[in-house]
């Protein structure tokens, strides 16, 4: 969908209202990151920034991986807490992939080689890999190309505080910003 989007040279957003539910929006504003791999430029930034308002910046990765993987992805705007519990249990219902399920999907097809390369430089992955991947995530989290660590480092350090300060955190950093390279090039 992304990709015929960015082709289109436009975002389509189809909604739709479900009884008792509300609107649902399919594949929207998150499809942008394709898109603006697709367009590129400042066109395709400010729609980022302006469609993806209300969507933790740290996910966005995940929605991204799930369309390149051929994937929709639904996002329901809800009035309250009982019609988002509504929604919930509909996607359920339908088989939907929640976004914690798809980001742990993300990380096992991650998992064994960044195993592999923390373990030859001497590191424990089985003790470390909550504070490596923490910093891992931490790389795809970054609204923008991830900077190299010493230059994230005040950013970092606010949001996940003083674990920031591991040598597991900061190789995971570097391993994700690695990776993120790779994917937008």
């Amino acid at each position: 969908m992304g990709g015929a989007a960015g082709t289109a040279g436009g975002l389509a957003v189809a909604s739709l209202a479900l009884p008792g539910v509300g609107p649902v929006i399919a594949a929207g504003a998150i499809a942008l990151g394709l898109l603006r791999a697709v367009a590129g430029g400042t066109v395709g930034a400010q729609l980022d920034d302006t469609l993806s308002k209300g969507l933790p910046a740290d996910e966005l990765y995940v929605y991204r991986q799930a369309l390149r993987r051929g994937r929709t992805i639904m996002v329901a705007t809800v009035e309250d807490e009982a019609q988002a519990r509504r929604v919930r249990e509909l996607m359920a219902h339908l088989g939907a992939e929640s976004i914690d399920v798809a980001r742990e999907k993300w990380w096992i097809g991650l998992r064994d080689a960044e195993e592999a390369e923390y373990t030859r430089g001497g590191g424990d992955f089985r003790k470390d890999e909550p504070l490596y991947r923490m910093g891992f995530d931490a790389a795809f989290g970054l609204p923008r190309e991830a900077p190299p660590f010493d230059d994230a480092r005040p950013i970092l350090r606010d949001r996940h505080g003083p674990e920031t300060e591991e040598p597991a955190f900061r190789a995971g950093y570097e391993r994700g910003r690695v990776h993120r390279s790779r994917e937008s090039a």
